[in-house]
């Protein structure tokens, strides 16, 4: 008996399979398009293939996870369920309200996005908690059943509940859940004291809503993906990746359907983070870019950078999560021209179908690949290892198109759509590194995605790093990000404390809480308890400030060296952060995390070739005129698969393999190491 493991990357193009043999210790990738309509038609079908192809039967399947974008895509696309919302008299309209944060500030034109809930559905009920969680006005059960009887009514799918104060004391939310769940059954009910347990009304109140309005169409994709996987005879425990980077059942996200906004994203970062570690890198910036968008993160000695807020849509959503930071800047990236005659490129995306206009499915306007075609970067015969024919004669046509409008050469405005949407890239870079307080010239830039290598060599010499890192299987590393990732969950609490007069003792009782909160969870995945971890962090801030920096916490008992510990930790990241740090000012600690984790079995070595001489003769195809630097470039073209470890190629030069395509410029020097990867280094960045 054969024992695999599945990982699949749901994207807006293609869906990514990686599959692990852990008895041959064989790895084997596929991909198939996207089916947009129904993610988990592809999902199922690209794993039912993979699985034939390697004459695995379905029974061996061990292990599946998967990265979805349905919950950000729903979110973006406001295709989310009819929403009610009971809140504390007198905060209805908080929803729209916000934080008065205006950050188009002179633009008069700029629409704010619709409330999630419209206000005819937000109804309010007497009650009144104070932010210590003392009672100051009993919860008026008969309000709550006016305002059940009118969502009942008006026949909504979901209902939020969110009280001022109820992470505090979640008592009157706990008697509003129990109504609304005897007199509405079987309704998905998003309770912010189960959501998110921390301060912070509109942000709480907002994701609160958030999950209430992905819930039932998340919870009907993923019961309908587990339906599916049992019919093909798959019959392991499937999971999903979080935005924090771990895995959870499909089970556990129905439930908490807001923390899978960024799922896909992450899956990356972690595969990025194994495949650097094993190369001897614990400081990247990784950069996938796929067929929509662009997805950058920071990594820093081998942790990936988290944040606890985000925007998507418009809409603030409150949860941990690996800090990505996504642009429209994709391969089916449209090229267009403004009002004022300049160039732009996305975020508008010509997606899996039409696609771009090489694609031959439609497709009418010039994108990021047409660009890549026109000036030699891109087989003008197909893609996919040759499962993708491609029509250069379309791409130039729709470029050409374009080209007139700017009154430009084909090539020339080729040139142009790759140097804005690189610009688009750098600035991307620079929001997670520069402004965070990061020179990104220390780290290896991480390039994957169908589309990352194609331009990273771009990239980096923009940001004068002279380093990148293109992992083996560059357009999966997401899918095998799914292999390496831990089952993980975040349990928190606010209690803002001073640290001159902190209760040592209690803030030890508030990570026991959460430990047991954790622990149940646990049993609830059928985690045995070795393989369970627990990380401890605060929230810490100086008092009279309005935001929080995450400081890791000693995980035994809490104590005045653990105390002494933290805020030597505090002064240390609010001098990397803001660039001071003022010790002996007053501090206080505000939000208690504790991260569980169960270690999953992660692959072993990516490698097991022989070294292969420094020319790489074996692995040259043939020789294709590229457009670079101002001219056209005869350059050769390698076939990925018959490299060998220390390889060294010499730019300019094209690397082509099924997944992906990797472009080297002139002074990009590639060196192939004993994992396969490929590290690229710039002699002419100093």
């Amino acid at each position: 008996m054969q024992r695999v493991r599945i990982g699949i990357d749901v994207g807006g193009t293609f869906t990514d399979i990686f599959l692990f043999d852990e008895v041959l210790g064989q790895l084997a990738v596929q991909k198939v398009p996207s089916t947009p309509q129904d993610p988990s038609q592809a999902i199922v079908d690209g794993a039912l293939l993979i699985l034939q192809e390697n004459r695995v039967p379905v029974q061996d399947v061990v292990y599946f996870a998967h990265g979805s974008t349905v919950a950000t895509n729903a979110l973006i696309q406001h295709k989310g369920a009819k929403v009610g919302l009971i809140t504390t008299s007198g905060f209805r309209d908080l929803l729209e309200i916000g934080r008065q944060v205006r950050p188009h500030l002179y633009d008069l034109q700029v629409d704010k996005p619709e409330p999630l809930v419209g206000r005819d559905l937000r109804l309010e009920v007497r009650e009144r908690t104070s932010y210590d969680g003392r009672v100051l006005l009993p919860l008026a059960q008969e309000d709550v059943l006016a305002a059940v009887a009118r969502l009942k009514r008006d026949g909504v799918e979901a209902v939020a509940i969110c009280y001022l104060h109820g992470y505090r004391n979640p008592d009157h939310e706990q008697q509003t859940k129990a109504i609304v769940q005897k007199e509405m059954p079987g309704v998905y009910l998003s309770v912010s004291y189960e959501v998110l347990p921390e301060f912070r009304e509109f942000e709480r109140l907002n994701t609160t809503v958030v999950n209430a309005y992905l819930g039932p169409g998340m919870s009907r994709y993923l019961h309908n993906l587990a339906a599916k996987l049992q019919d093909a005879g798959i019959c392991c425990k499937p999971y999903i990746t979080q935005s924090n980077g771990g895995i959870i059942s499909l089970e556990s996200a129905a439930q908490n359907t807001a923390r899978t906004v960024l799922s896909g994203p992450s899956g990356g970062v972690m595969g990025a983070s194994y495949v650097c570690n094993q190369a001897g890198f614990q400081d990247l910036i990784t950069f996938d870019m796929g067929g929509t968008s662009t997805d950058v993160s920071l990594v820093n000695k081998g942790q990936a950078m988290m944040t606890t807020q985000r925007e998507l849509g418009g809409y603030p959503v409150k949860t941990p999560m690996i800090d990505v930071h996504s642009i429209g800047a994709g391969g089916g990236s449209i090229g267009w021209v403004d009002l004022g005659g300049l160039l732009k490129v996305g975020p508008q995306s010509a997606g899996a179908d039409p696609g771009p206009a090489c694609y031959n499915r439609g497709g009418q306007e010039a994108t990021v690949t047409d660009a890549n075609v026109v000036i030699g970067a891109l087989n003008p015969e197909y893609l996919l290892g040759g499962r993708m024919k491609i029509d250069a004669k379309l791409a130039r046509e729709a470029v050409h198109r374009l080209a007139l409008k700017l009154d430009l050469d084909d090539v020339a405005a080729a040139q142009g759509m790759l140097s804005v949407v690189v610009a688009n890239m750098v600035r991307a870079v620079r929001v997670i590194s520069v402004q965070r307080g990061y020179d990104p010239r220390r780290y290896v830039l991480v390039s994957f995605g169908g589309a990352g290598p194609l331009h990273s060599g771009w990239l980096t010499r923009e940001l004068n790093m002279q380093r990148t890192l293109v992992p083996q299987r560059p357009g999966l590393l997401c899918a095998f990000g799914l292999l390496v990732t831990d089952v993980r969950s975040d349990f928190l609490q606010t209690r803002i404390t001073q640290t001159h007069n902190a209760d040592l003792h209690q803030i030890g009782d508030v990570y026991a809480q959460l430990e047991r909160q954790a622990h149940e969870w646990l049993d609830r995945e059928s985690i045995p308890p070795e393989r369970r971890l627990f990380h401890r962090s605060v929230d810490m801030r100086y008092v009279g400030q309005n935001y929080e920096l995450s400081v890791p916490l000693p995980s035994e008992a809490f104590d005045q060296h653990s105390m002494d510990t933290v805020l030597r930790e505090f002064y240390r990241t609010h001098d990397q952060t803001y660039g001071y740090a003022v010790e002996g000012e007053p501090t206080e600690l505000v939000t208690f995390r504790v991260e569980a984790l169960s270690v999953v079995q992660k692959v072993p070595s990516l490698s097991h070739l022989e070294a292969g001489p420094k020319p790489p003769k074996q692995a040259h195809l043939e020789d294709r005129q590229v457009y670079l630097d101002g001219g056209w470039t005869r350059t050769p073209v390698y076939d990925r698969a018959h490299l060998l470890p220390s390889n060294v190629i010499n730019g300019p030069a094209v690397i082509e393999q099924m997944d992906a395509t990797t472009l080297l410029l002139p002074g990009q020097r590639g060196t192939v190491d004993r994992f396969m990867n490929i590290l690229v280094e710039d002699s002419l960045v100093q």
